[in-house]
C-alpha cells in the first residue's frame, strides 16, 4: 500500500486564490469606518481609487469571518431579548449625507439593553485577535480603537440615536466585550466635515508624515506612492484630470459636457483619460497642440503627451494605461518608463 503523501497546502493555495478572485470593486462613497484614519491624504487617496488596497486571500479571509462573527452577535443578542432590527430587506441600514460620504450600520437596537432597556442604540460589531482585544478592555473603544469610535459617532449622527453599543468579539478565545458609547455632536460635526472637504478637494492633502519610516506609513498601502514612485497604478475616472466630485454625491466629466459618470464608467475610465497631475512625479507643461482634451507631461526629459489624441495629430498620444499599467512593473522596481507605443 502506498503511503500517503505529506500535505503540501495546496488547498490552502486554491482556496486563497478563490477568495482572491472574488475581490470587491471599491466603494462610490468615503466610508465612515475610515473617516477616523488619521492621515487626509490616505483618504483622499482612497476616495480617488487612485490605491486600492489589495488583500491576500488569508486576509480576505479573516474578513469573511468578520462577517460571519457579525450574524453570531446579532443572533445571540436576540437570544437574550436585545431586540435587534435590521432593515425590512435584512441588509444593514444605510446612513448619508447628502454628498459624498456614507455607511453601513450593523444594525439598530430598538430595546433590552440592561444599561439602559428602553433606550436605541446604534449596533457596532467588530472582531479582534488576542493583543487587540486585550488592549480594548484594558482603555476602552475611544483610546484602543479611535476608528471604530469615530464610525459610531458618524452612525449616531446619521441616525440621530445618541447612544452606540459597541459589540467585541476575540477570535482567539470568543470572548466578548461590550461598550455603551455616547454621542458626542462636536465629534460627530467635524469628522463629516472631514469627508465633506477632502472628497470635495481636487487637489491631493498633505501626508501625514514626510518620513517613510514613519510607524503609521510603514504599512499604508499608499506608502509607495507617496514616497516612492509617486505614480498612481489605477487608470480610472477618478484618477483622470477630466472628473470632478460634486456636492451632490455624484462625478463630472469636463470632457463630455460636465455629464454626470455613473459609477460602472467611473470603473472603467475611458480613452480621454489624462493623469491627474498631483497623481504623477512629472512636471506638467500644458495642453497639447491646443488640445485641452490632452496634457503634456516631461518624462525622463522628453515632452509627453498623455489623453486622446487630436483628429489632426500625427504624433502618438501616450494613454494613460500606456504610461502606467503597461509599464507598472518597470515603475515597481523603479525603472524608468518606456515611451513607445505598446
Amino acid at each position: 500500500m502506498a503511503a500517503i503523501p505529506e500535505p503540501s497546502n495546496g488547498l490552502e493555495a486554491l482556496i486563497d486564490r478563490f477568495y482572491e478572485g472574488q475581490k470587491e470593486a471599491p466603494r462610490p462613497h468615503l466610508g465612515a469606518s475610515l473617516l477616523g484614519h488619521p492621515c487626509d491624504r490616505w483618504l483622499w487617496l482612497s476616495f480617488r481609487w487612485a490605491v486600492i488596497e489589495q488583500f491576500s486571500g488569508r486576509i480576505l479571509r479573516l474578513f469573511d469571518r468578520g462577517k460571519r462573527e457579525e450574524e453570531i452577535i446579532i443572533r445571540n443578542l436576540l437570544a437574550v431579548g436585545v431586540d435587534v432590527r435590521e432593515d425590512e430587506d435584512g441588509k444593514q441600514f444605510r446612513v448619508d449625507f447628502g454628498g459624498h460620504v456614507g455607511g453601513s450600520i450593523d444594525g439598530i437596537i430598538k430595546s433590552g439593553v440592561p444599561e439602559a432597556p428602553q433606550k436605541r442604540h446604534v449596533l457596532e460589531i467588530k472582531t479582534h485577535g488576542l493583543k487587540s482585544f486585550n488592549e480594548l478592555r484594558e482603555k476602552g473603544v475611544k483610546d484602543a480603537k479611535p476608528m471604530h469610535y469615530a464610525q459610531m459617532q458618524i452612525y449616531m449622527r446619521g441616525t440621530g440615536i445618541d447612544r452606540a453599543l459597541y459589540a467585541a468579539v476575540c477570535k482567539d478565545d470568543d470572548r466578548l466585550y461590550f461598550e455603551r458609547v455616547r454621542y458626542d455632536a462636536e465629534a460627530a460635526n467635524a469628522l463629516v466635515t472631514r469627508g465633506d472637504r477632502l472628497t470635495m478637494a481636487d487637489r491631493i492633502p498633505e501626508p501625514l508624515s514626510a518620513d517613510p519610516t514613519w510607524y503609521q506609513c510603514k504599512f499604508c498601502a499608499a506608502h509607495d506612492l507617496c514616497h516612492g514612485s509617486h505614480i498612481t497604478r489605477e487608470v480610472n475616472c477618478r484618477t483622470c484630470a477630466h472628473s470632478t466630485a460634486t456636492p451632490g454625491g455624484t462625478w463630472e466629466c469636463a470632457r463630455y459636457a460636465n455629464a454626470t459618470i455613473p459609477y460602472d464608467a467611473q470603473l472603467a475610465g475611458c480613452d480621454a483619460h489624462v493623469l491627474h497631475p498631483d497623481l504623477v512625479p512629472w512636471k506638467l507643461i500644458g495642453p497639447y497642440q491646443g488640445n485641452s482634451w490632452a496634457a503634456v507631461y516631461e518624462i525622463n526629459g522628453a515632452h509627453v503627451p498623455n489623453g486622446e489624441a487630436g483628429s489632426d495629430s500625427d504624433d502618438h498620444v501616450f494613454s494613460s494605461r500606456e504610461l502606467v499599467i503597461d509599464n507598472r512593473k518597470r515603475i515597481e522596481s523603479g525603472e524608468d518608463i518606456v515611451l513607445i507605443p505598446f
